[in-house]
């Protein structure tokens, strides 16, 4: 029997294998989440030296493959055995097999995010594209919301690339038409861009980052213009509820900022899965 007739054949085998399959992405993903950052800013210092006709220092190169992930507490190299998803961090325990230092739980979250969605992407539309779709839909709303936790900063390495992308599989119909999806972009970069300016010129503060204009943007590339009120909604329920919690329970500050990027990926993602239901139900209250 093919691999493909068996997934076919079986949805568990294919659950499962999508499953594994966004474990392991996961953990590159948590690679991600910590260097990328780390390499465009290296990429802006050098860009700025260039044109202030200066030269930085030689360093060891930095990217996403090298070097090889260590400790950050005592620079022990990670073996292969201790990087496996989720399995690797309990049996250490959560801590560094050299120096027993805490390793944050963060790690093992993202994978498990990772795996879970894509498991469920596989659940939910099966054996098709639209599968495999949902799983790279998935995979930069996990790395975008972790990156803008961060450094409230998201990369338009990943989130133009998110875009074409959504442009790309609305060519072929798999989630939208390309009309709905062109609108999508355009409508979704254009209406926080209206509400940055509409904030900016009442209270002469900046209410976002142009980041989460491109990230509205790709959400409506990938799922069509119908969908953008909803993630708009989402997001905005969600920002609020966890804003006032932030608040009310650790005290956050008023006047600090809270990334909107994160909300807009859980509401990017509820949109994926059940953004049609969802419309439905409400239209049909109506």
């Amino acid at each position: 029997m093919s691999v493909v007739a068996l997934f076919q054949g079986s949805p568990a085998a294919l659950v499962t294998f999508c499953l594994l399959l966004g474990l392991a992405v996961g953990s590159f993903l948590n690679v991600v989440i910590h260097r990328l950052p780390m390499i465009l800013e290296r990429q802006w210092r050098a860009e700025c030296a260039e044109l202030a006709g200066t030269s930085l220092p030689p360093v060891e190169r930095f990217d996403l493959v090298t070097p090889r992930s260590r400790c950050p507490s005592c620079g022990h190299g990670i073996t292969a055995l201790e990087n496996i998803p989720l399995v690797s961090y309990f049996l250490l325990g959560g801590k560094c097999s050299a120096c027993r230092a805490r390793i944050s739980p963060r790690y093992p979250l993202v994978e498990a995010l990772a795996g879970a969605l894509s498991g469920y992407a596989a659940w939910r539309f099966g054996f098709s594209a639209a599968a495999v779709g949902a799983m790279l839909f998935s995979w930069a709303m996990v790395a975008l919301a972790f990156i803008d936790l961060d450094t409230f900063y998201l990369p338009d390495n990943i989130t133009l690339l998110l875009l074409w992308t959504g442009l790309a599989f609305a060519l072929f119909g798999i989630f939208t038409d390309l009309r709905p999806a062109v609108i999508g972009a355009a409508a979704g970069y254009l209406v926080l861009w209206s509400v940055f300016w509409v904030y900016k010129f009442a209270t002469g503060k900046e209410g976002m980052g142009y980041g989460d204009f491109k990230l509205l943007a790709a959400i409506g590339a990938w799922l069509g213009w119908q969908i953008l009120p909803l993630v708009i909604l989402l997001s905005s329920f969600v920002g609020a509820v966890v804003g006032i919690a932030l608040i009310v329970f650790a005290r956050h500050q008023r006047s600090s900022p809270i990334p909107f990027g994160p909300y807009l990926a859980v509401a990017g993602l509820i949109a994926l899965f059940h953004g049609e239901a969802i419309n439905r139900r409400y239209l049909d209250l109506f």
